[in-house]
């Protein structure tokens, strides 16, 4: 995460800079793939190995993320960005389940495969590298390379440093634009915080086992297709800002209701699932496309490189929180409960942001629904 917050920006500033901004995209991408692909040789006390490649495929990720998400505004206009990021989220969450589905079969009927369970895992390792690469060749085949200012090769990088320090001395031009990245640095926090501790948090005070544990994440995967399509729709009809904060609102519901999970009864835990599944998608999908409309032209991938830190350099902070709650308690529950501040501060926040005042700062086209 420490490296991300410098990585990314730069990332950024050299993907807005480049006319090969898709191999660009690509070159990160399957760099993260075969280091994930790597972690199929992680055996005995290789955990030096494991650490730099969980390292490399981490940065790749975010970098690759980064450059992805700036093609957003090269490929719709205002009004079809809603749609358009809601769908690609639902495909990445179906893509996903579908693979855990597949690895959670394996690892379930190992003994009857005469497969040991060191070897299937190492096998979902290898199998979430494959199925990475292999979905990289649809963007590379079929996206559109950007129209973008010619640079020199050997000047690409210093051209970026020099980008980056100019974008964010202007960026307080911006302050919708920043006032939104405050109020996603905070209830983004919370979701991945949730999302990171529920497995903990349903093993350590709901006693679910393991299989239990994967199944409700599978759960969420398959749901979270459905909900980010439906919370694409509800935006072209209510606007992006409101339904996101009626997302919030489900989110603080999710926490609360969590409290009160009585112990034991994974029925219940597979309902707060659906319930997180359900805003899950269309949570990151909105927020997505709504920031898109808050960049100046031409700065797509610069901003996302900042939008992506706030939602992976800052990603302790709810962790933390949690894990301070559970020290002064001692209570799990507590300690689950104590992230409905990130969900309500990021609610007061994002409240206050005159969405059609910032596209019009970054020079923008306003779309119908705001």
């Amino acid at each position: 995460m420490f490296l991300q917050v410098f990585l990314l920006p730069l990332v950024g500033a050299v993907a807005d800079g480049t006319r090969s901004k898709k191999q660009l995209l690509g070159l990160f991408a399957y760099l993260g793939a075969f280091a994930t692909m790597g972690l199929y040789f992680l055996q005995g006390d290789r955990y030096w190995l494991g650490g730099g490649l969980f390292v490399v495929a981490n940065l790749a990720f975010g970098a690759a993320i980064v450059v992805y998400n700036s093609f957003l505004p090269d490929l719709v206009g205002p009004d079809q960005r809603d749609a358009v990021s809601s769908r690609g989220w639902a495909f990445g969450y179906l893509g996903g389940g579908l693979l855990l589905a597949a690895n959670l079969g394996l690892y379930t009927f190992r003994d009857e495969l005469g497969v040991a369970e060191g070897t299937a895992v190492r096998i979902s390792m290898l199998s979430a590298g494959l199925w990475w690469a292999l979905f990289t060749l649809v963007p590379m085949r079929r996206l559109p390379e950007p129209r973008r200012r010619p640079a020199a090769g050997h000047a690409v990088l210093s051209g970026g440093f020099r980008q980056l320090r100019t974008t964010l001395s202007e960026a307080r031009r911006y302050p919708g634009t920043l006032l939104f990245l405050g109020a996603y640095l905070l209830f983004n926090d919370g979701i991945q915080s949730v999302i990171a501790l529920s497995a903990t948090f349903g093993e350590r005070e709901l006693d679910l086992g393991k299989t239990t544990l994967i199944v409700a994440i599978l759960v969420v995967q398959l749901v979270a297709f459905g909900g980010a399509l439906l919370l694409g729709r509800l935006a072209g009809t209510f606007g992006a800002k409101r339904v996101i904060l009626a997302s919030l609102v489900v989110w603080t519901l999710v926490v609360v209701v969590a409290y009160y999970l009585p112990a034991g009864r994974p029925l219940e835990f597979f309902a707060l699932a659906i319930g997180i599944g359900l805003v899950l998608g269309g949570t990151q999908a909105l927020s997505r496309s709504l920031f898109s409309q808050l960049i100046p032209r031409g700065k797509e991938a610069e901003y996302f490189g900042l939008y992506e830190i706030s939602e992976r350099g800052t990603s302790w902070l709810g962790t933390a929180f949690f894990g301070l709650a559970l020290q002064l308690t001692g209570s799990y529950r507590i300690a689950i409960l104590s992230l409905v501040v990130f969900f309500l501060a990021g609610f007061v926040l994002l409240a206050r942001v005159d969405v059609r005042r910032a596209i019009i700062e970054a020079g923008n086209e306003v779309p119908a629904r705001v």
